[in-house]
């Protein structure tokens, strides 16, 4: 990927993290959006683990067929990197990328506890920041984190719905 191409796909996830914002944020939503989540990966036949943490308890964990405990091992990696950041994991490898810098080498982080592919999303309740991790593993980065920002927008239009 070229830095140009970075910074166009850096724009639309900035965009997408500042949309996807929670009004509040509890063991219910965790509950809700973690079986939306699993029902999007079960349409799509997506061999995904779905992982929902809140201030580093998991409150939602659930491997799809196919997957195995190598998907949660790049869950806990992606999420760390979201908890260090306080963005998308994804994004955190573009701006590495865009800058034509390697996270794995220039981030000087531990690449076994560090993940900046896509999949991991922060969780950000509006007015308080960022609470927690929604995160998908099993599929290409692109296609973890769009499957999370589908669930994320799915998530809020019904949210939207019921007020």
């Amino acid at each position: 990927m070229t830095p140009a191409e970075a910074e166009v796909l850096i724009e639309r996830i900035e965009d997408e993290e500042r949309r996807l914002r929670l009004p509040h944020f509890d063991n219910d939503d965790a509950w809700l959006l973690g079986t939306l989540l699993v029902g999007l990966a079960r349409a799509e036949e997506a061999p995904v683990v779905v992982d929902i943490r809140r201030n580093g308890q998991q409150l939602f964990h659930y491997a799809l067929p196919g997957s195995s405990a190598d998907n949660d091992a790049w869950i806990l990696r992606k999420a760390r990197t979201v908890d260090r950041y306080g963005c998308s994991s994804y994004l955190v490898g573009l701006r590495f990328a865009a800058k034509g810098q390697s996270f794995e080498v220039d981030s000087r982080l531990d690449p076994d506890t560090y993940a900046a592919h896509g999949g991991a999303f922060p969780v950000h309740v509006e007015g308080v920041g960022v609470v927690g991790t929604v995160a998908v593993s099993g599929l290409p980065q692109a296609e973890d984190h769009r499957l999370v920002v589908t669930a994320l927008e799915r998530h809020l239009d019904r949210r939207l719905e019921t007020v």
